[in-house]
């Protein structure tokens, strides 16, 4: 207890540190990963990391020492310690870890050529939860949170030749963290994403911003900022397809902003439409693919480039299919992302995490609309200042990495808060925020129904005046009510705002068939979701739906033994990737949808 409370007041002075700008489009630069093979030492007292009275070790794990003849003491050893292939959770890749939550040290040996007039620097799309980083025995940078990605410069601290990177991952639950302690997804732990070395010009474009200017559709708008501050750097955009080559020139902040007269043929489910944009400057050139759309609502509607559409979803989490663990790759997306096209979506809801970058990618390319959340999820500790520093940065890095990813459609800040002055103000601060730095998507979040009776359900939310989307999870039918009261239940809902389901669902356990009034049975899942489909179907403003979920996955909180087995069963696609009859109900819904708003 006393390193958790230790590390809990080490949170506000480190979330207080400035963070390193993340360079945009890494994949887009020159670079070379670091993915594979790592040697790895689990450590549940960390003793690589204090020493016995609890107290930082200058000469940890992290120093990889050698021991120099037959009477030197070193406790430990990487270069024999067992392998472990990254990216990738150590909960599946070592059963004994299944369960483990703790610190565990990763070690890998790279060669560098040192490139003169250019800078360096290590990329992590993402570590859970807590990562501090080494290079060569020394300490290069540290960060918090387990969904965002970060980077550290290394150009002076790398060498040419041999060279070795050390991560310490703390994976611990604690309750000032984002999330906080209590969750219902797998706590995976480790270096989730893939890791990168990328060389850049000693300045270059970090940053990137490139999009319709909102409400029109003649007009491409956005800006470019420098890694320094220097005034009269040429930064060249081009467009070959829309015959567009601007020069730009950049001020003394290193910025340059942009208006360029252009009608691009439009980004849509219908007609993913992708522009090849290129960056170039110092000899750098970045190359994007960009799509071009406008999303906003009206009254009670929700409009994608002056057309009414319904938001044809369904959630899913970063869980990989088949296999288990953390999804992280482009073949996962590409199966996930290919369910939920062939279940007919034209949205997902990737909860409740930022997810990888591919999955954003992905469903961009096959023209789906994507809800990307920060995990702001059940009882966080409103009134704690690190709490609030976290949860803005993981927000603030969610829209810099995929800012000019067109598929994203709404930035969520939460899911079922309870309601208090202190949430109200947190969450307020942080849709002003989201607002801010992004006014052409969406905001919205997942709140919670606040009062059933007499057949009414009601949803009343301080948050409503901060959301474009009153977005709510009702589970009528599984966790309260019968699935008879659906038939004649009313709602209200006292906004003129789209309302939108961002959760509902029921537990089925693939292969168990009985009555439909019997719980745990795939056919009391179909029969709930026909029900609830239909209920919704009848209230003014409904506007889209994403049930819970698209495919079962590992939770702890999930122990019905024989059913549940550690597994959230309310997939309507089996852990196995078999489809459960529910999913054919939700397909036959979604079809005559599309049909409506064609």
């Amino acid at each position: 207890m006393k390193k958790l409370a230790v590390f809990a007041l080490l949170l506000l002075p480190l979330i207080g540190l400035a963070q390193e700008s993340l360079i945009q489009n890494v994949n887009g630069r020159n670079h070379f990963k670091l993915n594979g093979s790592w040697n790895y030492i689990i450590d549940p007292f960390d003793n690589g990391y204090y020493d016995y009275r609890l107290n930082e070790n200058p000469n940890g794990f992290f120093k990889n020492r050698k021991a120099k003849n037959k009477g030197d003491l070193v406790e430990y050893n990487f270069d024999t310690s067992p392998l472990m292939v990254i990216p990738s959770d150590w909960n599946t890749k070592n059963g004994q870890l299944f369960f483990y939550e703790g610190s565990v040290w990763f070690k890998k040996d790279f060669n560098y050529a040192k490139k003169a007039g250019q800078k360096t620097f290590v990329y992590f799309g993402a570590v859970n939860y807590d990562a501090k980083v080494y290079l060569n025995g020394e300490k290069i940078g540290e960060h918090i949170g387990g969904f965002t990605p970060f980077n550290f410069d290394i150009t002076n601290k790398v060498k040419d030749g041999d060279n070795f990177l050390i991560v310490r991952v703390n994976n611990e639950r604690i309750p000032e963290g984002v999330p906080t302690i209590n969750a219902d997804w797998w706590n995976y732990g480790g270096i989730t994403r893939e890791v990168l070395i990328v060389d850049v010009p000693e300045v270059f474009v970090e940053d990137y911003l490139i999009q319709l200017e909102k409400g029109k559709y003649d007009r491409i708008v956005g800006n470019v900022k420098l890694n320094e501050k220097v005034r009269g750097e040429e930064v060249i955009l081009t467009i070959p397809e829309l015959d567009i080559e601007e020069k730009l020139t950049t001020d003394e902040n290193g910025y340059a902003a942009f208006s360029i007269k252009a009608k691009p043929e439009l980004w849509s489910p219908e007609n993913p439409k992708l522009y090849e944009v290129f960056f170039t400057a110092n000899g750098e050139e970045v190359k994007d693919q960009i799509g071009f759309k406008n999303i906003e609502t009206r009254g009670k509607a929700i409009y994608l480039n002056d057309e009414q559409v319904f938001l044809r979803g369904i959630c899913i989490h970063e869980e990989a299919p088949f296999r288990q663990g953390r999804a992280w790759n482009a073949d996962d997306a590409k199966v996930l992302l290919g369910w939920a096209k062939d279940l007919g979506c034209n949205f997902v809801r990737l909860a409740h995490y930022p997810h990888n970058e591919y999955m954003v990618r992905e469903a961009e390319k096959m023209g789906i609309m994507v809800w990307s959340e920060i995990p702001v999820y059940w009882t966080i500790h409103w009134n704690n200042e690190a709490t609030y520093a976290n949860a803005q940065q993981q927000l603030s890095d969610m829209i810099d990495r995929d800012k000019n990813r067109c598929a994203i459609s709404v930035w969520s800040i939460a899911n079922e808060t309870p309601h208090s002055e202190a949430r109200d103000i947190f969450l307020g601060k942080l849709a002003s925020f989201a607002r801010e730095k992004d006014n052409t998507r969406l905001i919205s979040m997942a709140m919670e129904v606040t009062g059933q009776g007499n057949n009414l359900s009601k949803v009343e939310d301080n948050m409503n005046k901060y959301v474009d989307i009153i977005s709510f999870n009702s589970y009528h039918g599984w966790y309260g009510g019968t699935i008879e009261d659906l038939a004649k239940r009313e709602w209200e809902i006292p906004y003129d705002k789209p309302f939108f389901i961002s959760e509902f669902g029921a537990g089925a356990l693939q292969g168990k068939h009985g009555d439909n009034d019997e719980k745990w049975t795939e056919e009391y899942q179909a029969r709930l979701y026909k029900e609830t489909l239909a209920m919704f179907n009848k209230v003014d403003g409904f506007a889209g739906t994403s049930p819970w979920i698209l495919v079962d996955f590992y939770s702890p909180r999930r122990q019905l033994n024989g059913i549940q087995d550690f597994f959230n069963r309310k997939g309507i696609i089996s852990n196995n990737g078999v489809k459960k009859k529910a999913y054919f109900e939700l397909q036959d819904f979604y079809k005559k949808k599309a049909a409506e708003y064609k």
